[in-house]
């Protein structure tokens, strides 16, 4: 494979053009790989044809790792490493531990999710980020075609994008 790869990048004005587009390029049989917007659009995800995330599972295994070892630590504080009768209450005096415990699952889930963000986007130190155009994040919705992913050639996929609705049609290399 090239150790560049060739996309071409839709530049719209309007999001329920972009959205109207997706549609339009999806059924022409081009292959998008990303929309960029400056805002989220609804039903964009749908359209583009990404699986539901699973973002939601990995919060989940977060809270149960966290409540997990802050139990474990109360255990073994509390219990066997140094235990102490306070107040009268029996060395495993559970509802007594379960604002802690809920800290700590609340903070094990935060940072965990703060790191999966980070490398599912591929956030790290010294990444040299894609930027298709800058007025992405400002006020134009791009759509980034791989041309690597596509059987027609340039010149059919700018004609379909400027078809529906492209103001116009860049050409980056990565």
């Amino acid at each position: 494979m090239d150790s560049t790869e060739r996309y071409l990048v839709g530049v719209f004005d309007d999001d329920e053009e972009v959205l109207h587009a997706v549609t339009e390029v999806k059924n022409s049989g081009v292959k998008i790989e990303e929309v960029y917007t400056p805002f989220p659009i609804h039903g964009l995800d749908v359209a583009i044809g990404h699986p539901r995330t699973r973002i939601p599972i990995a919060a989940f295994l977060f809270g149960c790792l966290g409540l997990t070892c802050i139990f474990s630590l109360i255990n073994y504080t509390m219990v066997f490493d140094w235990p102490m009768i306070i107040g009268g209450k029996d060395f495993f005096a559970l509802p007594d531990w379960i604002p802690v415990s809920f800290e700590g699952t609340v903070l094990f889930t935060a940072f965990g999710m703060v790191g999966t963000f980070l490398v599912s986007n591929s956030l790290w130190p010294g990444k040299q980020p894609r930027t298709f155009d800058l007025r992405s994040t400002d006020d134009r919705f791009i759509m980034a075609v791989n041309m690597a992913n596509n059987k027609k050639t340039e010149a059919e996929i700018e004609s379909i994008l400027r078809a529906s609705g492209a103001i116009e049609v860049n050409v980056k290399q990565f």
